[in-house]
């Protein structure tokens, strides 16, 4: 039997994060976001890891729309910062406010970032990029991968491109910011790149045998 055009959520409503996931991920299947089904109740992110957190809304959005799902959790460990944002990237300034823009947002994060590290020199701004993946069915989960990118923190923003923290993430290998790469090099060199490139041949192994 054919597998044919299985669909599969990708848990999120961030347009950026949903581009790279399916792209990189290269599957003959058909992607939806959580945009597609906005009835679904938020899965609340209580974990106290990343890969907990991607865990827990893979199988909580799978278990809701009947497909299966791939969920990530990622965000900015500083060392300066004793780990933090970590697993409170998204919201290291607060909640989202009602129709707030995602890149406010994220202005609203780098601001407090910057502000925090405002008098710590240079050498000691080291931070890494962490992302977890996970794929499970509505039952259970049936892989998990994990990603990290090395960097430093920058001073102020360069660059308009990406999302999130990717403005004042500096690659010294690279000599640019995240945000000043082309998606293409970004998507070779990324940690959600180095957590889908593991998660990648698992997913095509499960989806040929539910095809067999």
């Amino acid at each position: 039997m054919s597998v044919g055009r299985k669909k599969i959520l990708i848990a999120t409503t961030n347009k950026g994060k949903f581009a790279e996931l399916s792209a990189m991920l290269d599957a003959d299947v058909e992607w939806l976001s959580l945009a597609d089904f906005p009835d679904i109740p938020e899965v609340i992110e209580d974990g106290k890891t990343f890969a907990e957190n991607a865990r827990k809304k893979a199988i909580g959005y799978a278990a809701a729309a009947g497909l299966w799902t791939i969920a990530d959790d990622s965000g900015l460990v500083i060392d300066a910062l004793g780990g933090e944002p970590g697993i409170n990237s998204a919201r290291f300034s607060g909640e989202k406010m009602p129709g707030e823009e995602r890149s406010l947002i994220d202005h609203r994060n780098i601001a407090k970032v910057l502000e925090l590290l405002k008098d710590v020199p240079k050498e000691k701004r080291t931070a890494r990029f962490i992302c977890s993946l996970c794929l499970a069915s509505p039952e259970k989960a049936l892989a998990q991968t994990d990603g990290k990118w090395e960097g430093i923190i920058t001073d102020k923003e360069y660059g308009t491109g990406g999302f999130g923290y990717d403005p004042i993430m500096y690659i010294p290998s690279l000599q640019k910011t995240v945000a000043q790469l082309p998606a293409a090099q970004k998507n070779l060199h990324s940690h959600r790149s180095s957590a889908l490139l593991a998660l990648k041949p698992l997913l095509e192994t499960l989806l040929a045998s539910e095809g067999s």
